[in-house]
């Protein structure tokens, strides 16, 4: 890394909290280095009390963009100048670019997530999923899934601060899409077992079992999982959540986080950098295998 720094690199951050945990340096300084480029990408304990300031200094230093994660994809927006069509669709932000001055909001994490069930031999178009999660993520995907041909989807959030957002997403969905979608309450675990049982593929798009939720999820037990489903979580870190270890006792083909890391975050340098990421490069330093 000494070597490649110099007064003309390039600066990239990752705004998020927490987020000492993310693959994401080191996937883009090592395609950076392998493609030859003069960038560096840094990791910053950003939360929605600081992420104002944040944004001010990406301006002030010309920084060519950032990344945006939890908790703040949602909230992002208001601090930039103009929002991809994507992004004003689903609400969120998880990247931004920095168009000589003038800041732009992209998501990327739909395109990441359905590339990544694409590469892992998922096919759920046409089918219907369940999933879990009203944020910044979740709802890059059930956007994302609609746009790409999902046929029914049934969304699952407790009622927080995000479920004036899910009803929102609900409406955009079944008013510009194909897709059938209908939200539940995550409290009522009987309709969720009762969801999942006529699903192809359930998601878990929320941050339950990553840390501070290392080792939780909201499954009781193994009786809402059946051998031909299909499970999913958007958490990396670990790479086996409880919830993906319990759908592998049962027998599901399950995918965790890093293949969705991956591709919403090719998505995301090409935008910086106008290059494609080394994929095949990149499964192997981050040992993405399915």
């Amino acid at each position: 890394m000494a070597e490649r720094i110099t007064g003309h690199t390039e600066l990239i951050g990752l705004m998020a909290y927490p987020i000492r945990h993310s693959s994401s340096p080191a996937m883009h300084n090592e395609a950076f280095a392998y493609l030859g480029l003069d960038y560096a990408y840094l990791a910053f304990e950003v939360d929605n009390d600081t992420l104002e300031d944040a944004v001010k200094g990406l301006r002030a230093l010309k920084m060519v963009g950032s990344n945006v994660s939890m908790p703040n994809k949602t909230v992002v927006h208001k601090y930039l100048d103009e929002l991809s069509p994507a992004a004003e669709l689903c609400g969120a932000v998880n990247t931004i670019v920095n168009d000589n001055g003038k800041l732009i909001g992209h998501i990327t994490d739909g395109i990441g997530y359905m590339k990544a069930l694409k590469d892992n031999d998922i096919d759920v178009i046409g089918k219907k999923m369940t999933i879990v999660g009203a944020g910044g993520a979740a709802t890059a995907i059930e956007v994302q899934a609609a746009l790409d041909g999902v046929a029914e989807m049934s969304i699952f959030n407790v009622r927080d601060k995000f479920w004036a957002n899910a009803e929102e997403t609900v409406k955009k969905i079944n008013e510009r899409t194909n897709c059938k979608v209908t939200l539940y309450d995550l409290a009522d675990l009987d309709k969720l077992k009762e969801e999942i049982a006529d699903s192809y593929l359930f998601a878990n798009a929320t941050g339950m079992g990553m840390k501070p939720l290392e080792g939780q999820t909201y499954i009781p037990d193994k009786s809402f999982f059946r051998p031909d489903l299909i499970v999913t979580d958007v958490v990396y870190a670990p790479r086996e959540t409880a919830m993906l270890k319990m759908a592998k006792e049962v027998g599901c083909k399950t995918m965790n986080g890093l293949g969705m890391m991956l591709f919403q975050g090719a998505a995301a340098f090409e935008m910086w950098t106008g290059k494609e990421m080394p994929i095949e490069h990149m499964k192997e330093v981050l040992d993405i295998k399915y």
